[in-house]
């Protein structure tokens, strides 16, 4: 009797172990970049990505950038978003868009080894506190180099915002401002 109670109880909590391993996010071997340049030194001196990837990585990054950065109705509310002089108009980012709405500046981009072997990246935005945030404010990291394991869910693709009214300060105060959660990332 003993020795069932045992192989119940080992049972159960093996299967109890192996749940709580489901419930777990997925994680993939993720490094953020300052610039392109940054992404294809590491590249040739044996980093975890190719000098392809980085090239790939970045252009998507900057095709989310157009499609998916927070837009803002004036520069003094972008810039208590993301820092001094860390916004542009939308006309210069998009080449093209409205002069009078400002979006923050690139400041990086993640890039991610996804399973299945493909790739997926994300633009770094600053923070008025000098971190970094991914283009749908959901996580803060403390710099914008080095290299890291992710959720698969930092490289979400957001929602766009072109075509959407920009944000005011009252809009972005009800948000709590852009970015709201924090993640360390070490490198």
């Amino acid at each position: 009797m003993i020795k069932r109670s045992k192989t119940v109880a080992l049972t159960i909590l093996g299967a109890a172990a192996f749940t709580l391993a489901g419930c777990q996010e997925d994680t993939v071997d993720a490094a953020a970049f300052p610039d392109l340049k940054s992404c294809t030194n590491a590249a040739q001196n044996g980093g975890m990505f190719s000098a392809q990837d980085c090239n790939a990585a970045f252009a998507d990054a900057e095709a989310l950038h157009v499609e998916a950065a927070p837009r803002y109705d004036s520069l003094s509310v972008c810039e208590e978003q993301h820092g001094q002089g860390a916004c542009g108009t939308e006309a210069a980012a998009t080449q093209g868009g409205s002069g009078s709405i400002f979006m923050p500046l690139m400041m990086g981009y993640l890039i991610g080894n996804m399973l299945g072997g493909s790739k997926a990246s994300q633009p770094l935005y600053k923070t008025p506190n000098g971190k970094f945030t991914n283009a749908a404010g959901s996580s803060t990291f403390s710099g914008n180099s080095g290299a890291t394991k992710l959720s698969t869910s930092q490289f979400n693709r957001p929602p766009t915002t072109v075509g959407k009214p920009p944000m005011s300060r009252a809009t972005a105060m009800s948000r709590g401002g852009f970015g709201s959660r924090s993640s360390g990332f070490g490198g």
